[in-house]
This record gives C-alpha cells, sequence and structure tokens, in this order.
C-alpha cells in the first residue's frame, strides 16, 4: 500500500512546538483527503497550548467544507472571533467561501458585510456562491457594488460565474459574461478561454467553441483546450470533428491526460456504439490504437462494438490480444462476444467461448448463462440451449423468458407455452417481455385464440400496459389467420400510435392473402408516415 507523507500524523498526536509545524500538518492531511483528521490535529494543538494564526484557518476551513458539516464551520468561525485575527480579510475571506461551500449561503452574506475590508477574492466567493445557487439578480447587483467600491472583476471572477452556471445551459448567460469580460477590460488568461470554450460547447455553439479556442496562442494552448473542443463535438454527436481534433492535438505535440475524451469520450461515446452505427469503425481503431494504456473497457469496447456489426473474426482477435496484454475479459466482455455469436448464427465459436468460459470460472455466473441460452438458441442449437437451461440450479425471470424466446424462435411453440405456464406455477410474475416471447410464440403457431387470452392477461392479471411489439404480434396473429379486416379494426382500436412496423405487418398479410382493398390502405397509412418522418428535413440541403 503506498503510503501518503500525512501517514505518520494520523496514528498519533504530534507535540509540535511551533504553529508553522502545526499548520503544515494540518495542510497535509486537508489536501490529502483526511479532513477529519485536520480537524483532530487542530484539537491537539490548542491542548498543547499553541494558538493558530491567520494562516490556520482557511486550512481549517477548507476542512469543514470536505466534511459539510454545519456544526463544524460554526466551531471554527467562533474561534475566529476569539482570535486575534478576526477582521484579517485572507481569513474573514476563508470564512465567506467556507458557509457558500457548506451550502449557508446566509451566514456566508452576514459575515461577508460585515467586513470591514474586502479585496477580489472575498467579492469573488460570495459572487460565485449566489451564482451556483442560481440567485443571478444578486450576482447582477453584487458585480456592480463590487466595481463601486473600485474592486475590479478578475478572470477568476469571470471564470467562476461561467462555471456556476453552466448547469442552466444557457448561451445567453455565458454570451453576457462573455461580452462583460471584454467590456471592462479583463486580461483572458488561458484558464478563462478553456472555461468559455467548455461552456459554449456545453451549450451547443460549437461555432463559438471554435472561434475562441482559436484565438488562443498555439503555444498556450493546454491539454484542456484540446479537451474542451473534443468533448463538447462528441457530447453534439459530431464524432468525426471530434477525431480530428484529437488529431491535431497529437501532430500539435500534446500527450493525452487521464481526463482526455481519448478516455472518456472514447468509453462514454464509443460505448454507446456511435462509431460503429455510423460505420466509422476506422475513427474508433484510430482512438484505440493511440491509447497507451488500454483498460478491459477500451478492449471491451472495441470487441463489443465488432461483434455488434458481425465482425466476430476482429472482435475475437481483439480478445486474443487482450489476454496476451495481460487485461482480464470481465462479465461485459463475455456477453459482448456470446451476443455477437448469437447474431450471425456462429455455433462453434459460441461453443469455444462457451468452453473458454467453463474454463475460466465463468459460467457460474447466471447471466452468463442466460446469454448462452439466448445465442444457442439463435444459432438454431435449441438442444443446447434446453440442456444448458435445465442445468441451471436456480433460474431467475430472464432464464425462463430467454428459454421461452428460444423455443418460439425455434418452431417449438407447444414447449414454450408449457415453459410459460411452469414459470406461473412457481410463483415467478412474467414482465413485458415475457408476455412479448409468448404472444410470439402463439403469432408463429398461429394460435388466436390462446394468443387473445394472454394478450388480456397482461393488463387484467398482471397490469402490464401492452407496447408497440405486443401490439405487432396481435395484428401478426390476425394476419397469419387471415382476419385481415379484424386486424385493421384492431389497429384504430389501438391506444397508441401505430408504427411502420405494424402497418408494414398487416401490409404483409395481405400480400400472403390477396386483399388488394385493405393492402392500398395500409399503403397509404405506410406512405403517410414517411412523409411525416421526412417533413423535419425538408430544406436542410
Amino acid at each position: 500500500m503506498v503510503k501518503h507523507p500525512v501517514t505518520p500524523f494520523l496514528n498519533q498526536f504530534l507535540n509540535f512546538s511551533t504553529i508553522s509545524q502545526w499548520n503544515s500538518s494540518i495542510r497535509e492531511a486537508v489536501n490529502h483527503g483526511y479532513a477529519h483528521k485536520a480537524l483532530t490535529l487542530f484539537r491537539q494543538m490548542k491542548q498543547n497550548g499553541v494558538e493558530p494564526n491567520n494562516w490556520t484557518f482557511p486550512f481549517l476551513a477548507k476542512a469543514c467544507t470536505k466534511v459539510s458539516n454545519f456544526k463544524c464551520s460554526q466551531i471554527i468561525h467562533s474561534h475566529v472571533m476569539k482570535s486575534p485575527f478576526w477582521s484579517d480579510v485572507f481569513v474573514q475571506t476563508a470564512m465567506v467561501d467556507m458557509y457558500v461551500k457548506c451550502n449557508q449561503l446566509d451566514d456566508a452574506y452576514n459575515l461577508f458585510v460585515r467586513m470591514s475590508m474586502r479585496d477580489v477574492a472575498s467579492w469573488n466567493a460570495i459572487l460565485h456562491g449566489f451564482a451556483q445557487s442560481g440567485f443571478l439578480d444578486r450576482v447582477s447587483h453584487l458585480l456592480h457594488d463590487m466595481r463601486f467600491s473600485g474592486i475590479q472583476p478578475d478572470s477568476v471572477t469571470v471564470m467562476g460565474l461561467t462555471r456556476a452556471v453552466l448547469h442552466t445551459k444557457s448561451l445567453k448567460l455565458v454570451k453576457s459574461l462573455h461580452s462583460f469580460a471584454i467590456q471592462i477590460g479583463i486580461d483572458v488568461d488561458v484558464l478563462l478561454a478553456n472555461t468559455w470554450i467548455a461552456a459554449y460547447a456545453k451549450c451547443g455553439d460549437l461555432g463559438l467553441a471554435e472561434v475562441v479556442f482559436n484565438e488562443i496562442d498555439i503555444f498556450t494552448r493546454t491539454v484542456v483546450s484540446w479537451n474542451s473542443m473534443i468533448a463538447g463535438c462528441a457530447n453534439f454527436a459530431n464524432f468525426f470533428g471530434a477525431v480530428n481534433y484529437y488529431k491535431c492535438m497529437l501532430h500539435e505535440g500534446f500527450r493525452p491526460d487521464l481526463s482526455t475524451p481519448l478516455l472518456v469520450y472514447f468509453h462514454h461515446v464509443c460505448n454507446r456504439r456511435h462509431y460503429f452505427k455510423c460505420g466509422d469503425v476506422d475513427s474508433a481503431r484510430f482512438l484505440f490504437d493511440s491509447m497507451s494504456d488500454r483498460t478491459c473497457v477500451s478492449w471491451t469496447v472495441m470487441i463489443s462494438g465488432y461483434a455488434e456489426k458481425g465482425d466476430m473474426n476482429e472482435a475475437l482477435s481483439l480478445f486474443n490480444a487482450m489476454e496476451a496484454a495481460g487485461d482480464i475479459p470481465d462479465l461485459v466482455t463475455m456477453l459482448s462476444l456470446i451476443s455477437g455469436c448469437g447474431q450471425i448464427g456462429a455455433h462453434e465459436l459460441g461453443k469455444w467461448i462457451d468452453n473458454y468460459s467453463i474454463s475460466n470460472g465463468l459460467k457460474d455466473n447466471l447471466i452468463i448463462c442466460n446469454a448462452f441460452i439466448d445465442m444457442y438458441a439463435k444459432c438454431g442449437c435449441i438442444n443446447d440451449a434446453r440442456e444448458l437451461f435445465f442445468a441451471i440450479p436456480v433460474r431467475s425471470l430472464v432464464s425462463w423468458t430467454t428459454m421461452i424466446a428460444g423455443c418460439a424462435l425455434n418452431g417449438e411453440f407447444t414447449e414454450a407455452l408449457n415453459l410459460f405456464s411452469q414459470m406461473v406455477e412457481l410463483g415467478l410474475k412474467p414482465n413485458h417481455i415475457t408476455f412479448l416471447a409468448a404472444l410470439q410464440a402463439y403469432s408463429h403457431g398461429g394460435l388466436l385464440e390462446k394468443g387473445w387470452e394472454y394478450f388480456g392477461m397482461m393488463t387484467r392479471k398482471y397490469n402490464i400496459n401492452p407496447g408497440v411489439d405486443h401490439y405487432s404480434c396481435m395484428v401478426d396473429l390476425l394476419g397469419r389467420r387471415g382476419k385481415l379486416k379484424e386486424a385493421l379494426e384492431f389497429i384504430h382500436l389501438m391506444p397508441i400510435k401505430p408504427d411502420a412496423g405494424i402497418w408494414g405487418t398487416l401490409l404483409g398479410a395481405c400480400k400472403v392473402h390477396r386483399n388488394v382493398e385493405i393492402g392500398e390502405y395500409v399503403s397509404h397509412r405506410l406512405f403517410e408516415l414517411e412523409l411525416q418522418v421526412a417533413a423535419p428535413y425538408e430544406g436542410d440541403g
């Protein structure tokens, strides 16, 4: 275990002779995350007869903010009032900041107005407090009072206010603060510029973010500058822009740090498969190959992406490389591979992954077992799925639902319905997914009466509102039996708006049963839906 420098102070009280020694140990405790120990050291210091000075109280104030203890804040404040430093602007500002960060804005303001002398740090503390609490009118008045008192806001003022209002995502507010800073002649350093880049990006104006970014001298840009642009592009789905900024960042000689969206953005965005959905596998792979420290998550993102694209050869190649690198696959890694096998019907590869799971003790996990049942069923190996299902000692609702759906998929309709009945007899309550699996079995088996019975049971017995997929199953069931008029009437009586999938199901049934009249009507409905979808994009060219 790595020991912090402050560790020796945590297990025993020290008999320091000078206040500077006590201040040093208190500061170290706070900075290393031991706020409670810092307060304990203060008590020991007092017991040893050593009096605090104007440097002690700011450290203690910081400790109080870490523990978020209002009573503790009051105790420290009372010590300040009894000390010779009660009027010291440095100490008073620390107290104001302490109350602000402990969410005691009234106490902070009462102390602030009683200060005989205020500097820019004092004003910043109270301004940021009101801004973070959403009292923007008060902020405006305080800014006026600040300037009227002869103290000019600085870059820290504007930076703190900008960060404080970011939760509103108000582009107007950010622009106002930006204009205010320029108007009063604040020197824009790289920290303030980075704040504006992040703010504009978060508010959705990547154009203004880029303007600020380009105004920063190329030699003064920091990793944060690049991170802000990458994250801004990523958050608003401009993935190609994000990759381009990342490439430029590397070209300019910057090395990504742990906060660079190479990790954050890669995990957050690629994990949602945006690159793979857009077909831009190369960009995702470029980011991955650029990473010096790959984690199980980054490996899994790539493996999962290739698996979802059906490229199981590349997924397996990465899986082997992951093992060779000494990274241990986790549950999500295995689920990605299993799902990929089921998607393309790769039974032999799925069997190999099954054996790998057994060898590495992963098959004891119920989630993994359920995934294998699903995989075998999708590969058409219902016997393997059945064998695994009955080998599970304690089956969950997901286990039963997966097996029911697998039987329905493989034409084993009677078995699917028997499993549903057994599940209910065991006291398991079916959910909307279980009912969907059962309705699909009835639909594929053409069992109309049973289908109606279970469709009604959803709301009557289990209080489950049918979704569009459940309605689609019933339309399919009616269509398979040639009851096209009843299917159309059913659609018209649905409490939810039919989507293209439902109309498409009925149109398919019309083609099978050669019903031109209803088929033409359904075609018109589908055409209307297509027009509604296209309308928002008219004029985009």
